[in-house]
């Protein structure tokens, strides 16, 4: 049965369906879950205006647990079909969600582009500072001193601030999440896909199975929310607040600007969605012909 882009009524949570995952039990991907559904109910968007892209790992499943549209592309490449696909048909919401591996590793050249293009795509990234899908290898956020399979004696490398990161790059919306607070979570989501610019919401969650140390409780014994005092558009103040890290982290939004979008400098596609704009023969036939 096809879907009605006529329906006028209300989205809700059971519009995005319920699925079997592959997560284990008391996986932060779960909440992750819920609060996206949440998000898009609040914002009344339809199935059909949402496309989500992916990469590859146990975050990156969640958009098959979702009714709606999603690519799946390769592990870290998630961003450039992202960024392809809000140009050619600026009118859909476009989000990305995958992993911190896959977004901060392997693609963290992606990520960097994609937040000084400033490109309208919302990018929700699980960040459980461990590798899950591959059974435990340390990421690029994982602690100095995390000891996995493969870093016996600790890992000796700094770990990434994709915050502070997103800060200096001056993205348009950097916010962080935690997946024991899902309302709060499901807010910042809301914002970040009404931002009109690129938006970050970094998700620290638990993965019960390969990472002992960032667990649910160590999360929620330090995770306070922002609170009114902050102001996100004080470039300063929300750099000092990204780098809090150790026994209080703070979540929330962090930083907030006005950059105009990437796609906001084009004026063809101010008109619409590109297969929807008429194609001109005598142009294309002249371009053609300067290859003869």
């Amino acid at each position: 049965m096809g879907l009605d882009m006529n329906n006028e009524t209300a989205t809700t949570e059971a519009d995005f369906g319920e699925f079997e995952t592959a997560w284990c039990p008391g996986c932060g991907n779960h909440s992750i879950l819920t609060a996206m559904k949440k998000a898009l109910g609040s914002l009344n968007l339809k199935p059909f205006e949402i496309l989500f892209v992916s990469g590859i790992g146990q975050a990156a499943k969640a958009p098959h647990y979702l009714k709606a549209n999603v690519f799946n592309g390769l592990h870290g490449r998630a961003l450039p079909a992202a960024t392809g696909a809000k140009i050619a048909n600026p009118e859909l919401t476009v989000i990305v969600e995958s992993g911190e591996g896959c977004n901060y590793g392997e693609g963290g050249n992606h990520f960097l582009a994609a937040m000084r293009r400033n490109i309208d795509v919302t990018l929700v990234v699980h960040n459980n500072h461990v590798y899950g899908l591959t059974k435990g290898q340390a990421s690029p956020t994982s602690m100095t001193g995390f000891v996995t399979k493969t870093q016996p004696g600790g890992t000796v490398a700094e770990p990434f601030n994709p915050v502070a990161v997103a800060v200096v790059m001056k993205a348009g919306f950097v916010a962080r999440g935690f997946s024991g607070k899902i309302d709060h979570l499901a807010g910042l989501i809301s914002q970040g896909i009404e931002h009109k610019g690129f938006s970050l919401i970094d998700v620290l969650q638990p993965c019960v199975s390969f990472n002992r140390i960032n667990t649910f409780g160590w999360f929620n014994q330090r995770c306070y929310e922002v609170g009114g005092e902050h102001d996100p558009e004080d470039r300063n103040a929300a750099l000092r607040l990204a780098e809090e890290w150790g026994e209080k982290i703070p979540i929330g939004v962090i930083y907030t600007n006005h950059r105009p979008s990437f796609e906001s400098h084009f004026p063809v596609l101010q008109r619409g969605p590109l297969a929807s704009q008429p194609v001109r023969k005598e142009v294309l036939e002249s371009l053609l012909h300067l290859y003869q």
